[in-house]
């Protein structure tokens, strides 16, 4: 295995840089240095997305085929990282990494034509319909039922912690089309617009605190819903549950590294600006100490996506390695946060719940903290879930335990 770049990726690596440099403006890095979970308002999202649509860098792991740019697997983790590392929108990937794969490998050729381009132009945003009251980790468990009226299924039932689905154009969901047999075989993957006649959407507050129109997360509430089967059912019948163990593999199988670094350079920014003791925090051997072993979580982890990279590189796929990665990932992410608002000590206690609408001109109230320590409380309380989305930590491990460790 060689973890070198060769002169090549080196050069791709500066033309990402320099791009980066360029479109990645002023404004955009206040928003998101003012963003509690990652994202910014729609149309700068939007507008970064599409900015990443005209290099074709939106899709990186995208086939030819399909309007991909053909990029390597060390390219493709270079861009990802050269866009974590500098902090950047998140990509929203529900349409590019979620349900596009899923359409690629078990969609009709119909499907191919009509949800890709759009997908790939970011001009759909997506929504993921999994998890329900009583059905989160548990996943096969799920209860929305899809009955086959005619050429049209009919819906009942609710998806919760639906990410941004107030934004949202089309979903993807996974509903019971058939109640005899194991949980898993009676499940079934379906795509259908948001706007359909039935669909309520309620917003779910969390403890960031987030605006009004801001939030996160939402419950959705389908009462008779109608989709024709022939657009909306993906692959076959009853196999929803094999399609969704495919999608998970891309959900989970993103590198951390980078993102955890720029999460850690904040952090350390904070903790150099803030005094305890008459010394910045930055110098309290405790503190120094955490930061340290951050530092060290992070290189080891950096080291194992490098050995995945490896795998890629050579054909393999990620397989329940992606596991181990979100585990080590997202709690490093809680960890980075917890440091920083250790470090932000008494002003993380203030709270600005439209920190973005701080950027906006004509506001005449002061700030009640410094800029720095504004998201450090709504990050970690925010981050608190990165151990629970995706499938639960616990469940990570135990697909380990059983797929890794042959236990």
């Amino acid at each position: 295995m060689d973890l070198s770049l060769s002169p090549a990726d080196l050069k791709f690596q500066k033309e990402v840089r320099d791009w980066i440099d360029v479109n990645f403006d002023a404004d955009l890095r206040a928003r998101m240095a003012l963003s509690k979970n990652g994202y910014v308002d729609k149309a700068s999202q939007v507008a970064w997305q599409k900015k990443l649509a005209s290099k074709s860098w939106i899709a990186p792991n995208w086939p030819k085929q399909y309007g991909g740019p053909g990029l390597s697997a060390t390219e493709r983790y270079i861009l990802h990282s050269e866009l974590s590392g500098a902090g950047t929108p998140n990509v929203a990937p529900f349409g590019v990494s979620m349900v596009a794969p899923v359409i690629m490998a078990f969609g009709s050729e119909e499907q191919k034509k009509k949800h890709l381009p759009p997908i790939l132009a970011s001009d759909l945003w997506w929504c993921q319909g999994y998890s329900e009251p009583g059905s989160g980790s548990d996943l096969a468990s799920l209860q929305m039922s899809a009955v086959r009226d005619g050429d049209d299924y009919v819906l009942n039932g609710s998806k919760i912690w639906t990410t941004l689905a107030q934004w949202a154009d089309m979903i993807f969901c996974l509903v019971r089309t058939s109640k005899t047999g194991k949980p898993q075989e009676g499940i079934s993957f379906i795509v259908f617009p948001m706007t359909l006649p039935g669909i309520t959407i309620r917003p779910l507050p969390t403890l960031d605190g987030p605006a009004e129109g801001q939030h996160e997360i939402n419950q959705v509430f389908f009462e008779n819903v109608r989709v024709p089967i022939k657009d909306a059912l993906i692959g076959e019948e009853n196999k929803g549950w094999t399609y969704a163990k495919y999608l998970l593999e891309f959900e989970r199988g993103n590198a951390y590294a980078p993102g955890l670094r720029h999460m850690l350079r904040k952090a350390r920014k904070v903790a150099s600006k803030e005094i305890a003791g008459g010394e910045p925090v930055i110098r309290d051997p405790d503190f120094a100490r955490k930061l340290a072993q951050l530092e060290i979580r992070i290189d080891m982890l950096d080291a194992t996506e490098r050995r995945v990279l490896s795998s890629l590189s050579a054909g393999q796929n990620v397989g329940p390695e992606s596991s181990m990665l979100k585990c080590a990932g997202s709690e490093a992410q809680q960890a980075i946060t917890e440091l920083a608002l250790e470090a932000a000590g008494f002003y993380a206690a203030p709270f600005v719940q439209d920190t973005m609408g701080l950027l906006e001109a004509g506001g005449n109230e002061t700030c009640p903290t410094p800029q720095h320590d504004l998201v450090a409380a709504p990050n970690y309380f925010n981050y608190r879930k990165t151990s629970i989305y995706a499938g639960s930590n616990e469940i990570q491990r135990n697909i380990m335990a059983k797929m890794v460790l042959g236990l």
